[in-house]
């Protein structure tokens, strides 16, 4: 547990403060406290929560358990709210996210939560070398800690978006079923939905409290809320997008896989047919008459042997021309409509 106090016209914060001195802190209003809570104990809550701040009990349990959903609540003296910060080792393979509680008042900040948030650490460091953020008051205070969980959203979405380009490119060099490309793409959606439904319900939040709904946050503050609500904004829509993307994804796999199969069954087939012929030709001279011409011959052999290549050879010529077999997946020559195009010159 950290206590920050900036009492009026101070030139930096207080921080060797005891919890036995916050009651009569909290009597000036000119004074400001930020108290954080890092896995505190159960005696610390019950002190700092239940008995200094009074904080409702249903709000003391919600910080407890540690997997609520995003929300805010407001009480006659203070604002309870919950948001999600991602973890330092979340990615678009293995996204997850921690819980940030907190309250603010008119002139104290109290944040709990069970992991480090390198948000909060950053704005430890913001106040300890200028207390403006603590001079300016909890809604100041409030919007630093916000703005910093929000842009670290930011380098888990461009992980989002190179790993699925990487992914489609995987998908489209495919020569086979993999399973292991298919277990990627479910993870990844999977990973999308739960981004998409945090930062939603997130935007909820801060859209009331950039709308002047409480009291509890200045007026003068709502353009930089409204700023972060505009950059949470962003990453609801793109994850969004995201979300059509793996889909797209999947169905891409799908098509792929489909037309890998086509090209074995094409393959396959056009063997078939040049097979049929000579199976033909085999089949008639197998027969066992004795009436059949050539079949005495000394070059019968070799002259129905060398009418089954020609046709073997043949029909693979057929196929050829046809583009059946031995086509490339770009196109050999433009349609006179893309040769048009290209032939087009602006005239002044």
């Amino acid at each position: 547990m950290e206590i920050f106090v900036y009492h009026n016209g101070s030139e930096k914060v207080e921080e060797n403060v005891l919890v036995t001195q916050l009651p009569e802190i909290l009597k000036d209003e000119r004074s400001f406290v930020w108290v954080d809570l890092e896995e505190p104990t159960v005696e610390q809550e019950q002190e700092v929560l239940a008995k200094i701040f009074n904080f409702h009990p249903l709000t003391i349990e919600d910080c407890r358990m540690d997997h609520s959903q995003p929300k805010i609540e407001e009480f006659p003296d203070y604002l309870y709210f919950i948001v999600h910060g991602v973890r330092n080792e979340a990615n678009s393979r293995n996204f997850a996210t921690k819980e940030l509680d907190g309250y603010i008042g008119k002139n104290f900040v109290v944040t709990y939560h069970h992991d480090n948030f390198l948000s909060i650490d950053n704005v430890k460091r913001q106040i300890r070398s200028s207390p403006i953020a603590c001079a300016r008051g909890g809604s100041y205070l409030l919007h630093h800690i916000l703005d910093q969980i929000v842009d670290l959203y930011a380098p888990v979405i461009e992980d989002f978006e190179q790993y699925i380009i990487k992914l489609e490119d995987r998908i489209f060099r495919l020569t086979r079923a993999n399973n292991r490309i298919l277990a990627e793409i479910v993870r990844l959606k999977r990973n999308v939905i739960r981004m998409r439904r945090v930062s939603t319900k997130q935007l909820d939040i801060l859209y009331r409290l950039s709308h002047g709904e409480f009291k509890q946050i200045d007026s003068a503050m709502l353009p930089f809320y409204r700023d972060i609500y505009d950059h949470l904004q962003r990453v609801s829509d793109l994850s969004e997008s995201y979300k059509d993307l793996v889909s797209s994804l999947m169905d891409t796999y799908l098509s792929v896989l489909a037309n890998r199969t086509n090209d074995v069954m094409k393959t396959l087939t056009i063997f078939s047919a040049m097979m049929l012929p000579l199976t033909v030709i085999t089949g008639i001279y197998g027969m066992n008459f004795e009436n059949m011409p050539e079949l005495k011959t000394r070059t019968g052999y070799f002259v129905v042997l060398g009418v089954m290549i020609l046709v073997a050879l043949g029909m693979l010529s057929y196929f050829w021309y046809q583009g059946w077999i031995g086509g490339s997946d770009a196109d050999d020559e433009k349609t006179p409509e893309d040769r048009d195009l290209t032939e087009i010159t602006i005239v002044d």
